[in-house]
């Protein structure tokens, strides 16, 4: 049965792919009929996208994948493994795009590159609007779901807005007398795809690490196990980001004296605390220590 979590995923995607093909057609025509690469770029840019975007579905449904015997902690790791080759598609497919910029602009015969037409500057102006509205549409049902993969690509649709504003201002150049500037403006759009590929990379990795959560969500969690009164202190606390959950390991001191069926209500009771107080907890372990 499909979860909300895919529901949401799936809608977004979908349209979002609908959008790039359509966009990516509109820019690919519009860079061969106006003669610009840099809008031919673009183009390859958003085609990308559609490739992306479908292992981000494929990478979410796999995470979604209910525990089984092999994988009794979930699947939620599969996301960040989505994430990571969507890096690398980025990575390539803007390497792809620097070293044809780069060729050109170290040609310097610059009098045989032809000037684009209007029809790449109007193409580049959709192509920012519709990528922009893109990136916000998929950013917000990202953090609704909190879905890493989601986010990615909703990033990778910013990077293409980006690189459609640099592909504006290069066609803008050419138009005004400097040819070379269409080659500069996919250079451009390079760095901010090689940026964009890196900053995904990093955070998919640290996901499979099990990187610990930030400062200020650790202070939250001591706080809520130090509000249960029979808690009297902490001796340990680490926290881990499986996927796009959090797991949590917690040694607390109560009164030596209990019994055993008393200390285990109390951490019970503080397991309890922390599942309804942090929805992305998924798994807790809490340790009891006699105080001394």
């Amino acid at each position: 049965m499909e979860t909300e979590f895919q529901k949401v995923a799936n809608r977004v995607s979908f349209v979002t792919i609908i959008g790039n093909i359509v966009l990516s057609v509109l820019k690919l025509m519009a860079g061969v009929v106006a003669h610009s690469s840099a809008m031919i770029s673009d183009a390859i840019h958003s085609a990308s996208d559609v490739f992306s975007t479908i292992i981000v579905i494929i990478g979410i449904k796999l995470a979604s994948k209910e525990a089984d015997k092999e994988h009794p902690y979930g699947h939620e790791r599969m996301e960040c493994v989505a994430a990571i080759v969507l890096a690398m598609v980025l990575f390539i497919t803007g390497l792809g795009i620097g070293l044809e910029a780069l060729e050109t602009i170290l040609a310097s015969n610059y009098k045989s590159i032809q000037v684009p037409g209007k029809l790449a500057l109007i193409a580049a102006i959709v192509s920012i609007v519709s990528k922009e509205a893109m990136y916000w549409y998929t950013r917000y049902h990202a953090k609704r779901i909190d879905s890493g993969a989601l986010m990615a690509d909703a990033w990778h649709h910013r990077s293409d807005a980006l690189s459609s504003i640099g592909a504006f201002i290069g066609i803008g150049g050419a138009m005004l007398g400097f040819p070379v500037m269409d080659a500069v403006a996919s250079l451009v759009i390079f760095g901010f795809v090689v940026k964009a590929a890196y900053d995904i990379f990093m955070d998919a990795i640290d996901k499979m690490v099990d990187h610990s959560c930030d400062d200020e969500t650790e202070k939250q969690i001591y706080d809520c196990v130090m509000s249960n009164e029979e808690v009297m202190g902490i001796d340990m606390l680490h926290t881990r980001i499986f996927g796009n959950k959090i797991y949590v390991d917690v040694e607390i001191l109560v009164n030596g004296s209990y019994t055993l069926q008393k200390a285990h209500e109390i951490a019970e009771d503080v397991h309890d605390d922390i599942e309804e107080s942090f929805p992305k907890v998924k798994h807790i372990m809490v340790h009891v220590h006699p105080a001394k």
